[in-house]
């Protein structure tokens, strides 16, 4: 533990990339391989579960401190962080330990089905034995916050410069569902072969947005666009006479999505295909709020399945005869994928992602214009000769994005942060006009910069006419540009519509509330964009 708790505050002070990844290369070549595991695992989401409640560790440790339990309450939006709270209000350690990373979380797994008592004396003596630093992981783990700056590309390249590896292999290598508790790390890293889980994915290729239009990326006929879906990303794995479904949050939704259950009969053994999972009618993509009420259900009803069928819009083939092809060029792939489809039935539920013909960029940008038409959030656009790497690489896949819909609105309720924004406000409700009464329809948390998240927050504090538990209301006097990428019905919503991704686009101390937008006009989005 003693270990792992320097690594975490290396990674936890700096933002310098190099160092990060040398202080885990070190990690890795020394730690003992279930810890070197267990670190791939806490880093990359896949955390043991938590075996105590926040209250009972809120209770217990304002109990250790001999402090009432309200001043614990009231410090720990202060500092923003439960299990910082906690190390920082609990005495000096009276002994030490010296366990390992994995045995601390062992621990800890086995005080699940233990007695509320057992599970007190147990945490009061790991306190007692750990440094304040220790105390922190150690609460990280009992909480499951486990958050810390560390990407998985950042963690992937640290591990292949330990172990003097291909990234990429790698890469490919962490990718799946996997647990400490299902794999060792011989089977996980040094086995030899790679193919070793039928089941696994390729590590997803990502794209950069693109800031301004394409003229800087050379010729159009080097390039090839397509729609930028609005769905969920997704492989369909074809081995061993299964199909699995993969999502690019690495969750196996295989079973959530029956429907495409046919393609372990129609595609070729030793196929992988990437594309976007989509609620489709037949004729086009269904809006997304379709697809939304699929995602978090492990069962779908018939009722769901006939109104929300799936299909996968295929934009990539890459695996094909078990061989591995992302370092052919993309127009081979291409190609490869769209003679595949077009020996499959037109019943199968696959079918290839259209591409966009166009000669000019000019000609581009008048389709992409369209893309709301289209179900779609504006082109992929993607070099004919570029391979399919792994993770984000600046270069070869662009999202041409179309402009963020927006609506003037007036903040009416504040709430405080997290972390390094514990102490400002920072979370925000929204509402327009129906009348003279205002109508809550969004909060957003993003967009601001530091100063006028702190000017804000000194307004919010003289302005607050009415406490809802940690919800400020505030006097209507402040008008905010709300910037969102789509919008849907929702009769969840007072408003009666739901934005998809709203964030701050800015301030508009220049505007009078009263000039805010209307419920009405937000029907009217949702008439031509929902």
């Amino acid at each position: 533990m003693k270990d792992f708790a320097a690594l975490f505050a290396t990674l936890d002070q700096t933002t310098r990339t190099n160092t990060k990844v040398t202080a885990l290369a070190e990690y890795f070549r020394t730690a003992p391989e279930a810890d070197r595991l267990w670190t791939i695992a806490l880093f990359s989401g896949r955390r043991p579960k938590r075996a105590i409640t926040t209250t009972r560790l809120r209770e217990w440790a304002a109990e250790r401190a001999g402090i009432p339990l309200w001043l614990f309450e009231e410090s720990y939006p202060i500092v923003g962080d439960l299990a910082e709270t906690i190390a920082l209000v609990l005495p000096p350690p009276s002994t030490t330990h010296d366990a390992s990373l994995s045995a601390w979380i062992d621990h800890l797994r086995a005080l699940k089905d233990a007695e509320d008592e057992t599970r007190k004396e147990q945490v009061l003596a790991a306190w007692e034995g750990l440094t304040p630093l220790e105390r922190l992981v150690f609460n990280k783990l009992l909480t499951g916050g486990f958050r810390v700056g560390i990407s998985r590309k950042l963690m992937t390249r640290a591990l292949a410069q330990a172990l003097s590896r291909d990234e990429a292999e790698i890469a490919h290598r962490l990718m799946g569902d996997w647990t400490p508790d299902n794999t060792t790390w011989a089977d996980l890293i040094e086995s030899h072969d790679p193919t070793d889980s039928l089941s696994r994915p390729y590590p997803f290729c990502l794209a950069y947005g693109l800031e301004e239009g394409p003229e800087s990326l050379g010729p159009p006929a080097d390039w090839l666009a397509e729609w930028k879906w609005d769905g969920i990303r997704g492989q369909v794995i074809a081995r061993g006479g299964q199909i699995f479904i993969w999502s690019r949050g690495e969750e196996l939704m295989t079973d959530r999505f029956p429907e495409l259950s046919p393609l372990r009969d129609l595609l070729p053994d030793g196929t992988v295909i990437d594309g976007e999972l989509l609620a489709h009618d037949g004729d086009a993509p269904l809006p997304f709020a379709a697809l939304q009420k699929r995602i978090t259900r492990k069962t779908v009803p018939k009722k769901l399945l006939t109104e929300a069928p799936v299909i996968l819009m295929a934009y990539d083939l890459l695996e094909q005869g078990g061989r591995d092809l992302r370092d052919t060029p993309f127009a081979e792939r291409r190609a490869r994928l769209d003679r595949l489809i077009a020996d499959l039935p037109d019943t199968a539920p696959l079918r290839p992602s259209p591409t966009i013909p166009f000669t000019t960029w000019d000609d581009l940008e008048t389709t992409r214009a369209t893309a709301r038409a289209h179900r779609a959030e504006g082109l992929m656009l993607k070099r004919r000769s570029g391979p399919y790497h792994a993770g984000r690489k600046k270069g070869d896949w662009w999202k041409w994005k179309l402009d963020p819909l927006t609506i003037d609105a007036v903040m009416i309720y504040a709430q405080q942060g997290h972390g390094r924004r514990a102490n400002l406000f920072t979370d925000f409700t929204f509402a327009v006009w129906d009348g003279d009464t205002l109508v809550p329809f969004t909060k957003a948390y993003s967009g601001l910069t530091d100063a006028e998240f702190r000017q804000i927050t000194a307004w919010v504090r003289k302005n607050t006419t009415e406490r809802f538990g940690p919800v400020r209301q505030v006097r209507p006097e402040h008008v905010f540009e709300i910037a969102f990428e789509g919008i849907q019905a929702s009769s969840r919503h007072k408003s009666g519509v739901a934005l998809r991704f709203p964030r701050m686009a800015r301030w508009r101390q220049d505007k009078p509330t009263h000039e805010a937008n209307t419920l009405t006009d937000l029907r009217a989005m949702l008439a031509q964009y929902g």
